[in-house]
């Protein structure tokens, strides 16, 4: 029996290592550490904004916007952006009445990425055969659409074969045929396409060393709520790439509810050396728009903060900061004295009162004195757009004059 376990053991790694052979020269890029290193990965997973979370990742590929595409991937390289992470459900092919229509689809988003210089890793859904491995064709039959029409392709730099198939890790029967099926597939692809890295993106950690065998490139999503969570999780699997001589990269990263800041994390995977790809590009607003996300379908942006991370810029947070002093030019003495002096007149302007709303509103945002949840230039803009309404002008002035207030400078 120990006989029969390491042959098939040889067996295993003696498939893995031929494969990496042929693939080995597509896991390269700027990195200064060689073959394995993956740093210069600046990534985002993508949907487009107006994409239906009943049909999440479905129908923007059976009706490909080509238009809202281009806007997207510009907002994208706007931020030097240079991989994408896309989800393609099995459904997308089960529901494609034109299948060439669906392969033209797929090969002008790659163009349209190449010619940005931004880098596609398709990410494949499964079917019914992760329960029924008697429906395995099918899977084969999907994989080998997906490599006849893109593995030529000079935009598709990775196929990620399974998104976390370790999630969630109960029940243990399901988690067992969904690991079950993320090596039937990593198989597969390797079969089919010789040259195109494999991944699959792992929830957890324990799972992705555990299948590591079954892949080219290691891939970890991470939502830890703190620096040293997120620090020990780097140490701990660039260790373990380091010791199976793999490249590793975070494919999900970035989550408001999770305690997990794009400004900190994204600093801390900068700093490890670790590529990464955020979830996500746009704030799609039937998704998962209310928790992730940089632009919205208009190219604004919600958190400035978070588009100043993607380009390597993060707020200081040491004791030495140098506070800012918003009443140096006397202009919160100002608008306070001003809006109080407005706020007292019986005719009142709507004009001059709106002015100095503004003007408090721009004080207390450009000094960060309150919450951007709401921005105040945003409430004036409200107002401004409403038409005339006297009450909610002056109790809007009134609750910033209250705010500036403590920050005004003594005159000597």
């Amino acid at each position: 029996m120990k006989k029969l376990r390491y042959l098939s053991l040889i067996l295993c790694v003696t498939f893995i290592v031929g494969n990496s052979k042929d693939l080995q020269a597509q896991i390269t890029g700027s990195g200064s550490k060689g073959k394995n290193d993956l740093s210069y990965i600046r990534g985002f997973n993508y949907t487009p904004a107006n994409d239906d979370s009943k049909r999440h990742h479905v129908d923007c590929w059976l009706q490909y916007d080509e238009k809202t595409t281009e806007f997207d991937l510009n907002l994208a390289k706007s931020l030097n952006l240079n991989q994408v992470r896309i989800m393609l459900p099995y459904q997308v092919y089960v529901e494609a009445k034109d299948k060439n229509l669906l392969r033209d689809n797929l090969r002008k988003f790659t163009a349209s990425c190449n010619k940005k210089g931004i880098g596609v890793m398709l990410c494949v859904g499964s079917g019914k055969w992760i329960n029924d491995t008697t429906l395995r064709a099918q899977g084969r039959e999907w994989a080998k659409f997906l490599v006849d029409a893109l593995s030529n392709q000079a935009g598709l730099k990775f196929w990620d074969v399974m998104n976390e198939p370790d999630y969630p890790p109960t029940p243990a029967t399901l988690l067992q045929s969904k690991c079950e099926n993320a090596k039937f597939m990593s198989k597969l692809f390797h079969e089919l396409d010789k040259k195109t890295p494999i991944t699959i993106g792992f929830a957890y950690p324990e799972k992705m060393m555990e299948l590591a065998g079954y892949v080219d490139v290691l891939q970890f999503h991470d939502y830890s709520q703190t620096r040293e969570k997120i620090r020990s999780n780097i140490d701990r699997l660039k260790h373990f790439a380091d010791s199976v001589g793999k490249p590793l990269i975070n494919g999900e990263i970035g989550c408001i509810a999770r305690a997990n800041p794009y400004d900190v994390t994204l600093e801390e995977h900068m700093k490890a050396g670790v590529g990464w790809y955020i979830w996500e590009l746009m704030i799609v607003r039937k998704g998962w728009g209310t928790v992730h996300g940089v632009f919205y379908e208009d190219g604004t942006v919600r958190d400035p903060s978070i588009a100043a991370a993607v380009m390597g810029f993060f707020r200081k947070r040491s004791s030495d900061v140098l506070l800012a002093i918003p009443d140096r030019e006397g202009k919160v003495s100002e608008v306070v004295n001003k809006g109080n002096a407005w706020l007292g007149k019986s005719d009142a302007s709507w004009k001059e009162g709106l002015m100095l709303t503004e003007t408090a509103a721009n004080l207390l945002e450009s000094a960060e004195l309150v919450p951007m949840r709401i921005p105040p230039t945003s409430e004036v803009n409200r107002l401004r757009e409403g038409g005339i309404n006297m009450p909610a002008l002056k109790e809007l002035l009134t609750k910033y004059i209250g705010i500036l207030q403590p920050y005004m400078i003594a005159k000597k």
